[in-house]
């Protein structure tokens, strides 16, 4: 390969220097102006979220939606154990303890039983959860329906990690907005860009303003500047809300890109028995940020997935293992897990394959080719 092949990068449209120029041009340079405004308000108009706080990360959104739920010291919060580290960190950022859900074995995400299991352990012992953080692992929903009754049920916050899941949908409505507070990622890699950034969804009007206040640290609405509590310094720039107004006018697009990525991918590998994919089950409509596949055992299988991605990289194609659950990690290890490890089979034998939107039909072709030969 005589260049390199990348997993996700980003794919300017040529739609963003008109903002980015309007933005130099009236100097609004700063972490206000008129592009957040407008992009929060076209997020609510894409997504159907009544209210949008566009932020510097999806980290920050995801530490501004614990606080305005009120997470803090000696709280509990059940967290996808499948996922990367930004969703756990934060429940650290404000004192509480994170629990570990598994997943289930259709989507990859947050398995509802496991979830039961965390919820009535720690009724049993009078320490009711308050929040749960369940993530859209590579732009595939979670089973949402069982997951809203037992946080209904249970009376327990839910926050929606949508990082990933820009524009991908859960019984005709869009991913991040069943929750009481939603996040979504505009990195580098994401689906669309903002450079770096971020956003918080809600359709409560509360939660949007208590983290507006946190995120613009915590002045108070006095002529000084007048500061009662701690507050972050995480609002989104003028510059990269222009980026991303430019970038979700091709969003549509961008997700048709990817889901044809993964339709050529598994028109090539499915005929191999030794992969599976990520299941898109009836009512779901994924954005397939990355197409995401296992490696099964069979007869035949001799080769780990460790093995493939080694010889993917010798040839210049950037893969990636799927996340190595939270509970896995040295920084979490010591905390409470729920489930039976089907998370720890998904790393071990996971492969996140080049997804981009510029990649050529060539290029999978290439790839797929690689990865069926090291499986015969």
């Amino acid at each position: 390969m005589k260049y390199k092949i990348y997993l996700s990068p980003p794919h300017m449209s040529g739609r963003e220097m008109k903002y980015i120029e309007e933005a130099f041009d009236s100097n609004w340079i700063a972490p206000v102006g008129p592009n957040i405004d407008a992009f929060e308000e076209e997020l609510c108009q894409y997504t159907g979220s009544r209210h949008a706080l566009s932020v510097s990360s999806g980290t920050a959104a995801l530490h501004l939606a614990l606080l305005a739920l009120g997470v803090g010291p000696e709280d509990i919060v059940l967290c996808q154990s499948l996922t990367f580290v930004a969703t756990a960190n934060p429940i650290m950022y404000v004192g509480a303890t994170p629990v570990f859900i598994d997943s289930e074995s259709v989507t990859w995400n947050m398995c509802p039983n496991a979830l039961e299991d965390a919820i009535r352990h720690y009724l049993s012992i009078g320490k009711k959860p308050k929040a749960v953080i369940v993530v859209h692992l590579y732009g595939m929903p979670a089973m949402l329906r069982e997951i809203l009754y037992l946080c209904k049920k249970y009376e327990i916050y839910l926050i929606e990690d949508a990082a990933e899941a820009l524009g991908s949908e859960y019984q005709g409505r869009k991913a991040g907005t069943f929750g009481d507070i939603g996040i979504l990622s505009f990195n580098g890699n994401k689906i669309i860009t903002t450079s770096g950034g971020g956003a918080m969804l809600s359709d409560n009007v509360k939660y949007i303003e208590r983290a507006r206040f946190l995120a613009t640290q915590a002045r108070e609405p006095v002529l000084h500047y007048e500061h009662q509590t701690v507050g972050y310094n995480y609002r989104m720039s003028n510059i990269c809300a222009g980026i991303g107004r430019g970038q979700l006018e091709v969003v549509d697009e961008r997700v048709r890109q990817r889901r044809a990525n993964f339709q050529f991918y598994s028109g090539h590998l499915d005929k191999l028995q030794e992969i599976n994919f990520q299941k898109e089950p009836i009512g779901v409509f994924s954005n397939r940020w990355l197409t995401a596949l296992k490696i099964s055992k069979s007869p035949t299988y001799q080769k780990s997935a460790n093995n493939i991605l080694n010889e993917l990289n010798k040839n210049r194609i950037e893969s990636r293992s799927i996340w190595k659950p939270m509970h896995l990690q040295p920084l979490y290890c010591e905390h409470k897990y729920f489930g039976n490890n089907i998370s720890k089979e998904l790393f071990e034998k996971g492969i996140c394959l080049p997804s981009g939107t510029t990649l050529w039909e060539a290029d999978i072709d290439y790839i797929c080719n690689i990865i069926a030969s090291n499986l015969r």
